[in-house]
């Protein structure tokens, strides 16, 4: 039997009953052991694929990409463990504390498996015991999974001492990882970037995935407005709830916070408190995405009338918002300026401002860049990337991303919106306290653009349609 260091000893809390070491020797006894021989997943082919296209990017050098940990929520309770996008994109892998280390045509993942049941982690640790958190996957598992060659992450320190050469880290996603290896802050820092631009292009698996986060989203739209009883006796609470059970049933999880705001809650851009009412004679906005398992997420907004028919000023409104969606949905295709997608959105909805005598100026003096003063209620971009993040390809340059072109196989939103703050004294006191956002999910095709959201519906006609069918 091996003897445990102070390193191996079990995660456990001050409360937790003492251990004799009679009952730690039973409990180490008497095990049958399974290990499983799982069938290759669907990411390990494209994982591949990817890390060979990075490894090639740098030749000769040791990539060093970890998943990360465990956060804490509150004292000695953890949020539920959601890997970094790089780690997963690269490895496929989705368990907490692992690495990838891409070296030329060697890829090994460092991982923690399951405790062997010689130690007392497998019945006494409370953040990787089998007891405790469930079965972890053994090494064996892993790796006829993903297809990669696994060691235990206890290996990993040595491994990166044994040769030394040129190392970059993708830093900020493990402490521990990060201490290993001395920074050099431009070659993580273009590591970051290269990650970020390699998910810029999606091929057809990341798009069939994205396609199936965007159905089970729809999904849960429909259960909260067939709900709609219980949201009106319960509030802003009752849409986030229920949509984090179709979240949870068919999908990883929400892919961010459900963002559920009735009344003037949805002239705060990222409401997320939904604390609220749901109030009969206003609109709500829900801006909501499932993440499939694979870790894909849908973002998609609907603002759509409480008692299920739009009043004469909503629909004017919303129809404008509509437009300047459309306009922007017109706009993408291969070859044009990312930024194009907003100005053909904001130059809709400069005219509309303009149109209701709100604007300071012309709809032209408005949209000139060094005034935009239309955004006061328009208040954000119309598009960002998306992908395994809501906000995919964050660390992108910006000349391959905001400011550069869009190209085929990109996904993006399209979500402009008119704001109008409830103590706003420059517009009419019937706006006052009106958020309208719709939001859908872009694939650039060949020759202009795909909605991959379009299920939901976006019309006032289609809208009040579909309120009329599921509340019945």
């Amino acid at each position: 039997m091996s003897e445990q260091t102070a390193a191996d000893q079990p995660r456990t809390e001050s409360h937790d009953p003492a251990v004799p070491a009679a009952y730690a020797a039973f409990m180490r006894e008497g095990w049958g052991d399974r290990e499983l021989d799982l069938p290759r997943s669907s990411v390990a082919e494209p994982a591949a694929r990817r890390r060979a296209a990075l490894a090639a990017l740098f030749p000769g050098e040791r990539l060093v990409l970890p998943a990360g940990g465990f956060k804490v929520r509150a004292n000695d309770t953890d949020y539920r463990f959601r890997p970094d996008t790089a780690h997963t994109y690269y490895a496929g892998n989705q368990t907490s504390d692992a690495v990838l280390v891409v070296h030329d045509d060697q890829h090994v993942l460092y991982a923690r498996p399951r405790a062997s049941r010689e130690t007392d982690e497998f019945f006494r640790d409370r953040q990787y015991g089998e007891l405790w958190a469930g079965r972890r996957p053994s090494a064996h598992e892993i790796s006829s999974a993903l297809g990669l060659e696994v060691r235990h992450i206890d290996q990993l320190a040595d491994d990166l001492r044994a040769s030394s050469p040129k190392t970059r880290v993708h830093r900020g996603v493990s402490a521990a990882v990060d201490a290993l290896v001395e920074g050099d802050a431009s070659l993580d820092a273009d590591l970051a970037r290269v990650v970020s631009e390699q998910r810029l292009i999606k091929d057809a698996w990341e798009i069939a995935q994205l396609e199936e986060a965007c159905a089970i989203t729809a999904a849960g739209f429909e259960d909260c407005v067939r709900e709609w009883p219980r949201v009106l006796e319960y509030g802003e609470r009752w849409i986030e709830g229920t949509f984090f059970r179709r979240a949870r049933t068919q999908g990883n999880d929400i892919g961010y916070d459900s963002i559920v705001a009735g009344g003037a809650h949805a002239t705060t851009l990222h409401w997320i408190e939904n604390s609220g009412p749901i109030t009969p004679g206003q609109l709500v906005l829900l801006d909501m995405g499932v993440e499939n398992r694979q870790l894909y997420t849908a973002d998609i907004t609907r603002t759509i009338p409480v008692d299920g028919r739009f009043t004469d000023l909503q629909r004017r409104l919303y129809e404008l918002v509509l437009a300047a969606q459309e306009a922007g949905i017109a706009a993408v295709r291969p070859g044009v300026p990312f930024a194009s997608v907003h100005e053909a959105s904001m130059t809709v909805l400069a005219h509309g401002l303009e149109d209701m005598g709100l604007l300071p100026v012309s709809a032209e003096e408005a949209l000139d860049p060094e005034s935009k003063v239309y955004a006061r209620w328009t208040l954000h971009g119309t598009s960002h990337m998306l992908g395994m993040d809501v906000h995919d390809c964050g660390q992108a340059a910006p000349e391959s991303y905001a400011k550069g072109e869009l190209a085929e196989g990109m996904v993006l939103t399209v979500e402009p919106g008119l704001y109008f703050q409830a103590d706003d004294l420059l517009v009419p006191e019937e706006l006052r306290g009106i958020g309208i956002r719709i939001e859908d999910d872009v694939q650039v095709t060949a020759d202009g653009a795909r909605n991959l959201s379009a299920a939901l519906p976006r019309t006032v006609a289609d809208i009040e349609e579909w309120m009329g069918r599921l509340i019945g």
